[in-house]
Formats: structure tokens, C-alpha cells, sequence
């Protein structure tokens, strides 16, 4: 007889005995770019060995499991707030806008969301409870995550063709030292959130 190892010990739910949705985005911390959530409806008995924080894995993996996320999960959708929005609401409200967006998307409607995270406003008529590390603890949220991540990232490369002395399909909008050097080559683009410091003092 074989056994498979589990790699990772990913609880299936935190509310036993109803249609429970992981929620988590991707973003917060970039330059550039909209924030992008996903909410993610798994059935209990759902395992896949790479499954994990998406910050956990490495690019090929999470295109990997964002197939295998799509096609086997019970629901799924994302959805995005833009940099307008962000520098209107701030990034932890529109990181929860994206975050209501995507459960609005979902196909089934669930009975409780499962968030990561420690803050959240309540979306309708819908209970949450929010984990900090929850990417590393339920499967639903870490699938979520791997969504968020997988579609931005395809969502940045596409913006890098149209503003390409930015480097973001290296980047991706985060503030790493060739992305700044760029901004203060080049100047900020209109992807660029207005509301976060996008240059040291000490450049």
C-alpha cells in the first residue's frame, strides 16, 4: 500500500457544516498598480500538496495551482480596487472593497467568510471571522491568495508593455530599488498611487 505525504496540514474549514469562503488580496504594499482580491469556495475534502501562502511559492507553482484552484473549486472570483481608490479610501479600505467585490462575484453565496487578516468591514448579511496568517492556516484563503497574486501579477506584465522603463514584469509595482530609480528617472506614471510615498527623502 502507498501513502501520499501531506506537505502542508491546511485546515478545510473554520465553520464546520456550511458554505465557508476564504478571502485575501494581493498589492497592499506596491507603488503601482490596483489591489486585487479573490474569494474562494472549497469543498472540505479539496488537497493539493503545493498548496500554501502564495508568498510560499514560487511563480510556476502558483500558475500551477491557479489552474488547478480554478477548475475544482466549488466558487471562485476576483475582483480589484484602482489606484483611484485607493488613494481616496486608503489601501485597507480598498483592499476590503476589492475583497466585498469579489464575494459578490461568487457564484454560490457563502454562509460564512473567512478573512486574512486582521481587519475587515462586514459584508451583508454574511458573519466573518479574521485570521492573521489565515494564507497559512485554511486552505480557502490560501487558495485566495494564490487567485489574488497569479492575477495581478498577469494584470502587471500586461501594464510593463505599455509603461516598460518602469521594469514591472520584474517588480510587479512593488518598491524595489530599480523600480524607484525608474520613478525618479522617468517620473510617476498613471498607474503610480499618489497616496504612498513613492521616493525616499534620501533620493
Amino acid at each position: 500500500m502507498f501513502f501520499i505525504e501531506r506537505k502542508n496540514l491546511l485546515q478545510p474549514f473554520a465553520r464546520e457544516g456550511c458554505i465557508e469562503a476564504g478571502c485575501d488580496e494581493a498589492g497592499r504594499g506596491c507603488l503601482a498598480g490596483p489591489v486585487f482580491a479573490a474569494a474562494v469556495i472549497l469543498s472540505a475534502d479539496f488537497f493539493h500538496q503545493l498548496l500554501n501562502d502564495s508568498k510560499q511559492l514560487t511563480r510556476i507553482q502558483r500558475n500551477l495551482l491557479r489552474k488547478v484552484i480554478e477548475e475544482q473549486a466549488i466558487a471562485w472570483a476576483v475582483a480589484q480596487a484602482d489606484v483611484e481608490e485607493i488613494d481616496r479610501l486608503n489601501i485597507l479600505n480598498a483592499s476590503i472593497l476589492a475583497m466585498h467585490r469579489a464575494i459578490s462575484l461568487l457564484s454560490q453565496k457563502p454562509h460564512h467568510l473567512i478573512i486574512d487578516g486582521n481587519r475587515f468591514t462586514p459584508y451583508p448579511n454574511v458573519p466573518h471571522t479574521c485570521f492573521v496568517k489565515g494564507d497559512s492556516r485554511f486552505a480557502s484563503i490560501a487558495a485566495a491568495s494564490v487567485l489574488a497574486k497569479t492575477h495581478r501579477d498577469a494584470y502587471m506584465e500586461q501594464q510593463a508593455l505599455d509603461f516598460p522603463q518602469y521594469g514591472w514584469e520584474k517588480s510587479m509595482g512593488y518598491p524595489t530599488q530599480a523600480h524607484r530609480t525608474a520613478i525618479t528617472k522617468w517620473g510617476a506614471s498613471p498607474l503610480h498611487r499618489k497616496s504612498f510615498t513613492l521616493l525616499p527623502k534620501i533620493m
